[in-house]
């Protein structure tokens, strides 16, 4: 299960949730808090990422393209899955064919109704929450573009999008990045995701392997097991009792 949603929120990294920033251009390195900087960028950001984008976001397309993505990595071979979670080549090699929809359907019979049951609940928690941050996320595109732009290059902007064209532009240009013809194309990419992943992973392991080992619970000082136990709120006794339960596990 872990590793449908880690997919599924590998499939839905789009620019739409968390833009890269523009390649900033020649002269325009001038300090963001210049106050007619930051007025100028103000009203770019006004007009690409207007006040209640993620509530349009969320309530128009999120939840048609999350069941899209779960849909998808119910393709996905468990043997693909199973690379990504680490499992040994050797042991790869004896796994089937078989797809992640089919175990569900032995382990979870009713997992698609438990996923339709879960987004309906959750879409408007998540449409709350990130409408909450959405004041933040405008303060930081408002930064950015002052940062990044010249005045007279975000007059310019500005200029364009109180034309019939730019206005469409900029209303559409957040939520472009949902469009079924773009997120089908992102699921499609999904299988050969997963069978490169292994090979990422094999990568990032040896780029940690000089590093020492993490701590076992046995390995830890007194003090340093006190210390985790009041991190957690916990007595040392819980703590231990914790450990030795994970271990049977």
């Amino acid at each position: 299960m872990k590793h449908l949603l880690l997919l599924a929120a590998a499939a839905l990294s789009s620019p739409v949730l968390a833009q890269e920033a523009p390649t900033p251009q020649a002269g325009a390195e001038a300090p963001a808090a210049d106050p007619a900087r930051v007025a100028a960028a103000q009203a770019v950001v006004d007009q690409l990422f207007p006040t209640g984008t993620y509530a349009r976001i969320m309530n128009g397309t999120m939840d048609t393209v999350m069941k899209s993505a779960m849909a998808s990595v119910g393709d996905l071979p468990l043997k693909d899955l199973a690379g990504i979670g680490g499992v040994p080549e050797e042991q790869l090699k004896q796994m089937g064919d078989g797809k992640l929809k089919e175990m569900l359907a032995i382990l979870d019979p009713a997992f698609d109704q438990r996923m339709d049951a879960t987004m309906r609940a959750m879409m408007p928690e998540l449409t709350k929450m990130m409408t909450q941050f959405e004041p933040g996320i405008r303060e930081g595109l408002t930064m950015a573009y002052a940062r990044r732009f010249t005045p007279d290059q975000l007059a310019e902007m500005g200029r364009f999008f109180s034309t019939p064209t730019g206005a469409l532009y900029a209303s559409e240009s957040m939520v472009i990045f949902m469009d079924p013809e773009v997120m089908n194309r992102m699921m499609a990419m999904m299988p050969e995701m997963a069978k490169q992943m292994p090979a990422v992973m094999g990568t990032v392991e040896q780029a940690i392997s000089s590093l020492p080992k993490p701590k076992t619970f046995e390995d830890l000082t007194k003090a340093e097991r006190a210390r985790l136990a009041a991190l957690l709120g916990i007595s040392e006794a819980e703590l231990m009792k914790r450990n030795k339960s994970d271990k049977r596990r």
